[in-house]
């Protein structure tokens, strides 16, 4: 998955733009760069796409449909507008070539991006290409049409080569095409090194500018509050704080492992207890944690309210029929079930709703987890589908937010060393010690009657040393320990990169030594099952393990982190202690190269053998 700048495209990009943007994101390797309108001395390109093996690709995206066009050649192009006026633009071949070459000239001016000696002194050390998408015309209209004849096909992406929809669309082709936008192909090509991509992005940083449309997203700061109890031994704290929420929008913050979840749940019970007659909708951003609500509230709703209720429920259980007015789905499979509608739709029904021409269905509640994840645009349409009484209710939800401080998760062993690694890395520990982050509690550990093993840390020589060394403690923690497949997770920072598939060899691992697993998506176009019910090892990303826990948790390639694209440490930092406390009894963490957080792990593992070795001296 690319790293995207911004993180979410703005919700007036169009309709192409915006299935570009997804379309880059998914397929192209880990250490990719993908800049959205970057400014550059004036211009404006649409994508500038930066790879180690790539070099620099610009592309500009079109929205021209066959029918607009009424005559074209090799310098101008004569469309018909939307008004029905014709209109003469420049052959946009010619345009994303005068483009890259504006960006070309801007990053000569660096003298570490150039040659400094030979035949070529003053040129990129690099190479560069650019390209046109036209996101309303596939292949057979260019071929219809002859626009090959003015376009070579090599700077072209049709709708059916860019839309993982389009039945035609094949994603090593889709790579294939970007790296073929050059003009002059050379066989001994150079490899960006990271810090000529860091030089590439100085020039291109876009960063400083980002308002309220481009924020990055901050999601992992609600998850710093921090205390010490376990669900299974905790008191009612959720649910009370759920009948204690008012009819309203409200926003809720709490720690990485506070259980909003449990508390969204309960709160979707009570609502639905107290109003059978309403119809209520409940979101998450991805599959896997949709389907963990689901179970979740499909359990609360079954719970009897006292010992009559119990004593009723088990003569009549072999007849129990379980039925409630409380839909959960995450937000695509939603827009495809219920509004027959994709992503690139939801401009089109916010502005038949606001002018009252479509008529959509109506919930008297909406209930979202992890509604940080959710686009503006989303939060938008839902809100047109509350009932008109609800809406009228809606306030600032920031004078009404609630802090979850419980830790309703881990074990003493566990919270302990996750805390403890971010007071070491966060740029914020002074203001954590302080007890406060931007007017948020931050609570530090407290003791706990639960106790478990401490993390295992392990150093490798090689990435596949790793992946053996956690099948083998899978197999001990399965075969010995009784732990199902299902509760454990292999989490990764980073699918890929241009050289090296990490998730293909956790996978060719786990196929030879005849172990089940699932991989984790919140990529709603997957074929790949991701029911937690099955018996199978989890495989995630990092952060595609947000608001999921398991009993075991294996963080693999850990020098991946910091990650070196991210810019903003201090999301790393909360990134990776997200990761440290998904884990519910053991954490075991492994690496084979060197980073800012690795060397914080080898200096514990060897304070561990110190400690070991004057404990056996004095013994």
């Amino acid at each position: 998955m690319a790293y995207m700048v911004p993180e979410v495209i703005r919700t007036s990009a169009t309709a192409g733009e915006r299935l570009l943007f997804r379309t880059l994101k998914a397929y192209l390797a880990d250490d990719y760069v993908v800049y959205y309108e970057p400014e550059i001395e004036g211009s404006r390109p649409d994508f500038v796409i930066i790879g180690p093996d790539l070099g620099l690709v610009v592309l500009e995206v079109k929205d021209y449909t066959p029918s607009a066009l009424f005559q074209i050649d090799h310098d101008e192009w004569q469309l018909y507008t939307s008004a029905g006026r014709l209109e003469a633009v420049e052959n946009p071949y010619k345009q994303v070539r005068d483009i890259a070459r504006h960006v070309v000239n801007h990053l000569k001016k660096d003298p570490q991006l150039i040659q400094q000696e030979g035949g070529l002194h003053g040129a990129l050390k690099f190479p560069y290409g650019f390209g046109t998408v036209f996101t309303r015309m596939k292949q057979e209209d260019f071929d219809k049409y002859n626009l090959y004849d003015v376009i070579s096909p090599q700077f072209v992406l049709c709708r059916d080569e860019m839309d993982p929809e389009d039945e035609g669309f094949s994603a090593d082709l889709f790579i294939e095409k970007i790296h073929g936008m050059f003009a002059t192909w050379s066989r001994s090509r150079y490899l960006l090194t990271q810090e000529d991509i860091q030089s590439i992005r100085y020039h291109l940083f876009p960063e400083a500018r980002i308002g309220a449309e481009f924020r990055q997203h901050t999601n992992e700061q609600d998850q710093l509050l921090l205390s010490l109890h376990h669900i299974k031994a905790a008191d009612l704290h959720p649910e009370n704080m759920a009948k204690q929420l008012e009819v309203r929008h409200r926003l809720m913050l709490g720690n990485a492992a506070s259980d909003k979840t449990v508390v969204l749940a309960s709160r979707a019970k009570i609502l639905a207890k107290q109003n059978p007659d309403w119809k209520m909708l409940v979101l998450s951003h991805s599959r896997s944690l949709s389907l963990s609500l689901r179970q979740m509230i499909d359990e609360l709703m079954d719970e009897p309210e006292d010992l009559f209720d119990w004593m009723m429920l088990e003569e009549q259980k072999d007849n129990r029929i379980r039925e409630h007015n409380v839909a959960v789905y995450h937000f695509h499979e939603w827009l495809a079930k219920v509004l027959n509608a994709r992503e690139t739709d939801i401009p089109g029904l916010i502005a038949k709703l606001e002018k009252k021409e479509a008529i959509l269905p109506s919930y008297d509640a909406i209930l979202i987890d992890k509604g940080q994840e959710f686009d503006t645009e989303w939060l938008r349409l839902l809100n047109h589908m509350l009932s008109p009484s609800i809406q009228n209710q809606a306030q600032d939800s920031r004078d009404r937010s609630r802090i979850l401080s419980i830790n309703y998760r881990n074990t003493a062993q566990i919270v302990q060393f996750a805390w403890s690694f971010y007071q070491h890395h966060s740029p914020l520990q002074n203001k954590v010690q302080e007890g406060s982050i931007d007017g948020v509690e931050i609570i530090p550990p407290q003791s706990t009657r639960r106790k478990g093993p401490e993390p295992a840390i392990l150093r490798c020589g090689s990435f596949q040393e790793e992946i053996a060394a956690v099948v083998k403690r899978i197999q001990y923690l399965h075969d010995e320990k009784k732990v199902p497949y299902a509760e454990m997770v292999i989490l990764h920072r980073v699918k890929n990169n241009y050289y090296l598939s990490y998730i293909d060899m956790i996978r060719k691992e786990l196929e030879r030594q005849g172990l089940p697993y699932i991989v984790l998506t919140v990529d709603t176009d997957s074929k790949q099952p991701s029911e937690r019910a099955s018996d199978a090892i989890q495989i995630s990303t990092v952060e595609g393990a947000r608001g999921l826990d398991f009993r075991a948790v294996f963080i693999v390639n850990t020098e991946n982190m910091p990650f070196s694209l991210e810019e903003a440490e201090e999301r790393e930092v909360s990134l990776f202690y997200m990761a440290l406390t998904r884990a519910l009894d053991w954490l075991f963490i492994s690496y084979s190269g060197h980073s800012k957080f690795t060397l914080y792990l080898d200096e514990i593992q060897q304070k561990r053998k110190e400690k070991k070795h004057t404990v056996k001296k004095m013994g």
